[in-house]
């Protein structure tokens, strides 16, 4: 049995798609995960499992207990971990960080047309599995938000801070 974090997007957001954290705590129980955790009440599930294709079944029981299409992405705690530790900002940076989360990697044709000079004070770095990005005004501000790198890169995707990315960490100990 392994520790795995899921990701969920778009729950709990501006009003819409309400899900509370009890209900989230309860759909990991009655999908029968071991050890279920929710950070915060945005779709951050912990819960061991020797499960295989957990983000289809994840998706499928929000499906048919509230008729919503949730996007579900979902890692080992190692593989998160390892996403974290390859982080090429400073650690100064690191910690001011966000890391949008792809579901699958993108084309490198798409990678290759989003120039980081168009977008002065964001940086991100582009790898198979996540965007590594970092603002000096803050993400609520910044053009290059998850939204962005999904339209631009034609994948779907879900962003986390790095507060966030430790706290799940963290749950699965």
């Amino acid at each position: 049995m392994q520790a795995h974090i899921a990701f969920l997007r778009g729950i709990n957001v501006a009003g819409k798609k309400k899900f509370p954290k009890a209900e989230q705590v309860a759909t990991l129980n009655k999908l029968g995960f071991k050890k279920p955790k929710v950070y915060l009440h945005t779709g951050n599930w912990i819960f061991d499992t020797s499960e295989k294709d957990v983000a289809s079944k994840i998706s499928e029981a929000i499906t048919k207990k509230y008729g919503w299409d949730v996007p579900v992405l979902v890692k080992t705690a190692s593989e998160i971990e390892t996403i974290v530790q390859n982080c090429p900002f400073s650690e100064e940076k690191k910690i001011k960080s966000y890391f949008t989360l792809l579901h699958q990697p993108p084309q490198q044709e798409l990678i290759k047309a989003i120039d980081p000079k168009a977008y002065p004070n964001e940086e991100f770095h582009i790898t198979p599995y996540c965007v590594y990005f970092y603002s000096e005004t803050g993400y609520g501000r910044t053009k290059c938000n998850n939204n962005f790198f999904e339209t631009k890169l034609k994948v779907s995707a879900t962003t986390r801070n790095y507060k966030t990315m430790m706290k799940v960490l963290e749950l699965t100990t």
